[in-house]
């Protein structure tokens, strides 16, 4: 059965449209559908009102302005591949930059070009809907994620003010889901995820949203309430419909939820707000075991908790209860570590090795952020400039956090440091994430402004699942993008990760960008990689997490790391790492 695809072709040369019909006509296996218009207007018109697979679109229009041409017909959705008459990289870039998916020169152009012209324009702009979706849905679920429940509740906040209503967000834990999947394995309990949505969808309104915000963690936005009656009696019909058994690999498995529930403008005016105040009442919901919880500051043990952490954090910096580890990355085309990333850990005195993901984002809404980078900053540093004196000389990079991007002090503390531990700037890597930039962005593009100036390095971590990835790609200061571990992680087992990735890697190269995958696991994952031309590599496989006496003695040992030639060394890691 031959494939279909159907083409706008935007050429007002006839002869150079034949020229095409007759190329496409010898292609084997596939049904090309034409259809030809002459002018602009008349392309945008037919894209308004029918499907195209692709566009092929000639550069030099009569009455339009080249690449605003490009970006017109970019708008309407459908890839493009422009056709020129002009052989020039500039050129060619600019057009990629506008939108297009490729640039084949008339005149070179031969039915096996052009063939793989069209495929691949199709091919890319799937992969680039694909990215754009999960900057906005949950991979595993395909439930809205935390971006796009942020920018609902915002949206529903503007309602309820304007029409004087109230909104509830709810946001739910499973409860000993982690005994689950230490019972069965993560598979299963991702199984379990997948089928929770589907649940929580059939107890709500068609205007109400359900979102998967990470982990266990689920959130329902009803942008309308009644009262908080309304929005109780919600939470209790989700828990009536987790209480029948999912049917998982054969066995049937029994699930509870705890519900926070905050209400606006009640409990909160502002998106921020509320979801914290959703989720103290989610633990205050489980450490009663009522099934759900509504807000209450006079009851809210959580915050308490939260200060006392804080304390204690405050105190773990003075005291030098934190440490950091190191994680080499990897040249793909060498085989040599180009640089580490310093991680930072905290040995607390009573509750032992605490991760990151513990005392972070506490740190981030308190404001203790600023003071725990400058620790890990001046930490990392110093360890940069003895591995320098011991004759390696690897670059370090480090995380900024939201709060520090909109600190107009930073660049100048940073500047300090530098001086002080006798490090260039070019061997400081800032990893920086688009989220962090959108809370302020003036603010924090004039921050980082500054320290591109300084010749500090920036690496955009966590690509394909911020805001605006494409867009804002190439307005940022970034010499490095970090592929997000969820694509890496799942690329063997999954066509469309590879697809993205490879897009990925063909845009920050057409950028001038290095590209780094991060959580690479196994040794297929790497030469998939390898293979896809991507610059560098980070993951279990090559090496852990490890402290600054044990990296040194693995690059002594002169370790093969495309080979997994950091064994020996997994062998004797401490559990804290």
């Amino acid at each position: 059965m031959s494939e279909s695809v159907r083409i706008l072709l935007v050429e007002n040369n006839p002869a150079d449209a034949q020229l095409l019909r007759e190329f496409l006509a010898e292609v084997e296996n596939t049904d090309f559908e034409l259809v030809r218009v002459e002018r602009l207007g008349d392309a945008l018109q037919r894209l308004g009102n029918e499907r195209f697979d692709v566009v092929l679109l000639d550069h030099s229009l009569p009455n339009a302005q080249g690449l605003e041409t490009v970006t017109r017909v970019y708008k309407q959705g459908a890839p493009i591949v422009v056709l020129t008459g002009l052989d020039g990289k500039t050129l060619a870039t600019n057009a990629l930059r506008a939108g297009a998916q490729d640039y084949p020169v008339k005149g070179q152009i031969e039915a096996p070009l052009l063939e793989r012209s069209i495929r691949y324009a199709i091919e890319r702009h799937r992969s680039e809907e694909m990215i754009e979706h999960y900057a906005y849905y949950d991979r595993l679920t395909d439930l809205p994620n935390r971006n796009l429940l942020y920018d609902r509740l915002q949206q529903a906040i503007l309602a309820a003010h304007r029409e004087n209503k109230l909104a509830a967000l709810l946001i739910a834990d499973l409860d000993r889901f982690k005994e689950i999947n230490d019972a069965l394995g993560h598979q299963f309990g991702d199984q379990l995820l997948h089928q929770i949505g589907p649940r929580l969808k059939a107890t709500l309104r068609e205007s109400d949203t359900v979102a998967r915000l990470g982990g266990d963690e689920f959130a329902m936005l009803l942008p309308s309430v009644a009262d908080a009656g309304a929005a109780i009696e919600v939470a209790s019909k989700v828990l009536k419909a987790l209480e029948d058994p999912f049917l998982i690999a054969g066995l049937n498995i029994q699930i509870e939820a705890s519900i926070g529930i905050a209400l606006f403008p009640e409990h909160g005016i502002d998106a921020d707000t509320l979801f914290k105040r959703a989720d103290v009442a989610m633990y205050m919901a489980k450490e009663t075991r009522n099934g759900y919880a509504l807000y209450s500051a006079e009851n809210d043990p959580n915050s308490s908790h939260r200060i006392t952490l804080m304390g204690e954090l405050r105190r773990a910096i003075v005291e030098d209860q934190l440490f950091l580890l190191y994680q080499p990355k990897i040249d793909l085309k060498t085989g040599h570590v180009s640089g580490v990333e310093a991680l930072v850990r905290w040995r607390h005195p009573q509750a032992g090795i605490r991760m990151p993901d513990n005392f972070i984002p506490p740190a981030e809404r308190t404001g203790l952020i600023t003071p725990l980078t400058v620790w890990v900053l001046d930490k990392a540093l110093r360890q940069c400039h003895a591995w320098h004196q011991e004759g390696l000389n690897l670059g370090m990079a480090v995380n900024l956090s939201r709060r520090n991007l909109q600190a107009q002090e930073l660049p100048d503390q940073i500047a300090g440091m530098l001086e002080a531990n006798g490090v260039s700037p070019a061997d400081l890597e800032l990893e920086i994430t688009e989220s962090s930039i959108m809370a302020n962005p003036v603010r924090a593009m004039e921050v980082l402004s500054r320290m591109t100036s300084m010749g500090l390095q920036f690496s955009l971590d966590d690509f394909g699942t911020g805001h605006s990835s494409l867009a804002y790609l190439k307005k940022l200061p970034v010499n490095t993008i970090k592929i997000d571990k969820s694509f890496v992680t799942k690329m063997v087992a999954q066509a469309e990760d590879v697809a993205i990735i490879r897009l990925i890697i063909d845009l920050g190269h057409i950028l001038g960008l290095k590209v780094v995958a991060e959580g690479v696991e196994d040794r297929v994952t790497l030469d998939k990689l390898i293979a896809l031309g991507c610059d560098m590599a980070q993951g279990y496989f090559i090496c852990r997490p490890i402290s600054a006496e044990e990296l040194t003695r693995w690059l002594r040992s002169q370790p093969d790391p495309l080979n997994g030639g950091n064994a020996r060394v997994q062998r004797n890691l401490n559990p804290e790492h």
